[in-house]
């Protein structure tokens, strides 16, 4: 069943990126574009996804488990730090040089989309540059 579960959420997610724009990195650009031609469009999908995901948040806090049953996985640390603004910072950097973020990139690459492609490559080295950094930093700390 969880399984199941997993591909449909998936799937739907999926859905809603595509009809919503996401996937599209001229939409994404014309949206971070300011200055210029600026496309407010998405404004409403990710005020949007906040409310849906405030919901779920206020929901999951009051539940020990998952609704699935699940063991139920909530973020720890709710500090701001330089580690959260150098990453807020390299992602909203990548978001806006690429049009695209990590889940509509999925999509797109899945569609073929050739820029997705690059995109999900870097995204992927970053990912492994993430994990290698972090155990080094978590060996020195074990030393000390």
């Amino acid at each position: 069943m969880s399984v199941l579960t997993s591909f449909l959420t998936g799937l739907l997610f999926g859905v809603g990126l595509i009809v919503s724009g996401m996937t599209d990195p001229s939409k994404v650009i014309g949206f971070l574009d300011l200055a210029g031609a600026w496309d407010p469009s998405l404004a409403f999908v990710m005020g949007g996804a906040a409310l849906v995901g405030a919901g779920g948040f206020r929901l999951a806090e009051r539940r020990p488990t998952s609704i699935l049953g699940g063991l139920r996985q909530l973020p720890g640390t709710q500090g701001i730090d330089a580690r959260l603004i150098l990453g807020s910072a390299t992602f909203g950097v990548g978001w806006g040089l690429a049009g695209f973020c990590p889940g509509p990139a999925l999509v797109a690459f899945g569609a073929g989309y050739d820029k997705a492609a690059v995109f999900m490559i870097a995204m992927l080295a970053g990912m492994v540059m993430y994990e290698f950094t972090e155990r080094r930093r978590m060996a020195r700390a074990t030393d000390e």
